[in-house]
């Protein structure tokens, strides 16, 4: 075990070339006893992933979607005793709405400039109208299934599969994106939560414990948690398969159970990487989120208000929490989540509830449609991957 001494250079460390641009791993079979990040099966499906609709569950995701706007819209502010909201929606200064409409877009513009930065390192088949295909339609399916866009990643793990990229890639990839796009979220978290806890961002009524320090505690466990797990061996799982006495279901249990630490460790080492690249595409995850906060700061000053900018950022990601809750695209939840952390950091209650529906209809709303076009268009795509493929052309090399 002196091997533990010196760190061994790790597979995701090997991509880098003399560039400095990382390099998608081989497709090549792994060396022997190379760990494999995750097992995801070689043959994909040919059908895109998509929700089974049954007329029941049909009717229920309308009747959901229609009583949760309508609840939001209507209902909520009545029960806060803000009659006036809906007029008050009417009455945005348009000029400020258009600002809002730019910053969104920006945002998205983003998102898919680090998804080309993340995945698609070489020359291959998924220029940039591919690109924004995928992550549009990720969009769409994520606003389908519930619990923090779990359609989205299988929708895209999907196409990036049958544009012909090696299944350990798109494993080891996928999750190396969401660690660079969420290690955005939890270093704000720390950072913006202890500031204004503190008073050093600005001259703010004392910020609340339980909505500054409490999410920066939970940003500061989860880093230290992911660069940990960068510290497993490569062959992590094999190990535990080693000091495994038990050779029966218990010890066959355990090894399986060693494969995700083992899977995400690669795939933050993949992240690091790509970290230390110095990839400016990879300022994507900034975009993303800078500007998608942005908005909602637009739609604050669309109606009269301007809350200090550091609270409008932790109130934001204090709100995205609610994404995580079992309703689709983590409607309702992410909305009073945000409504009620501003109202805990003294914002007026009826013009946060105005600039978060506002907010809301850019953020969700607005790319729904372009996402189902992009979600039929990317079928049409595939397809003729596929037709590529049957001509004997390779697609990822």
């Amino acid at each position: 075990m002196g091997e533990g001494v010196t760190p061994r250079r790790t597979a995701a460390e090997s991509d880098l070339d003399g560039d400095s641009r990382p390099v998608v791993p081989s497709a090549d079979p792994p060396t022997a006893g190379a760990p494999a990040p995750t097992e995801l099966p070689e043959h994909v499906p040919d059908h895109m992933p998509r929700v089974r609709f049954t007329r029941r569950r049909l009717i229920g995701s309308v009747l959901f979607v229609i009583s949760a706007v309508a609840f939001m819209y209507f209902v909520l502010p009545k029960l806060l005793g803000l009659r006036q909201t809906w007029n008050r929606l009417q009455q945005g200064d348009v000029w400020w709405l258009l600002v809002a409409f730019v910053l969104e877009a920006i945002s998205f513009v983003g998102y898919v400039v680090l998804f080309r930065a993340v995945f698609l390192d070489r020359e291959n088949r998924i220029d940039w109208k591919a690109s924004y295909l995928i992550t549009m339609a990720s969009l769409v399916a994520t606003r389908l299934f519930a619990a923090a866009g779990a359609g989205g990643i299988a929708l895209t793990v999907w196409a990036l599969r049958r544009s012909g990229m090696p299944s350990r890639t798109v494993a080891s990839r996928m999750i190396a994106f969401l660690v660079i796009l969420y290690a955005v979220y939890m270093v704000t978290l720390v950072i913006d939560g202890l500031g204004l806890y503190l008073g050093l961002w600005a001259a703010t009524p004392p910020a609340p414990f339980a909505i500054t320090v409490v999410p920066a505690i939970f940003g500061a466990v989860v880093i230290l948690l992911f660069l940990g797990m960068s510290l497993l061996p490569d062959d992590f799982d094999r190990l535990v398969g080693r000091w495994t006495w038990n050779t029966g279901q218990l010890g066959a249990a355990t090894r399986r159970i060693a494969k995700g630490p083992a899977a995400a460790a690669a795939a933050v080492r993949t992240a690091l990487a790509l970290l230390r690249s110095r990839n400016p595409n990879l300022l994507g995850a900034l975009v993303w989120w800078g500007f998608d906060i942005a908005t909602l700061w637009a739609c604050f000053h669309a109606f009269g208000a301007s809350p200090n900018k550091a609270v409008i950022v932790m109130a934001y990601f204090v709100g995205w929490i609610g994404n995580t809750l079992p309703l689709p695209g983590g409607i309702g939840g992410v909305e009073g989540g945000m409504i009620g952390a501003f109202s805990a950091f003294g914002v007026n209650v009826e013009t946060a509830v105005v600039a978060v529906l506002a907010y809301r209809a850019f953020s969700f709303w607005l790319p729904t449609l372009p996402g189902a076009v992009a979600y039929f268009q990317l079928r049409r795509t595939v397809s003729r991957w596929r037709e590529a493929e049957t001509a004997g052309v390779h697609s990822y090399t």
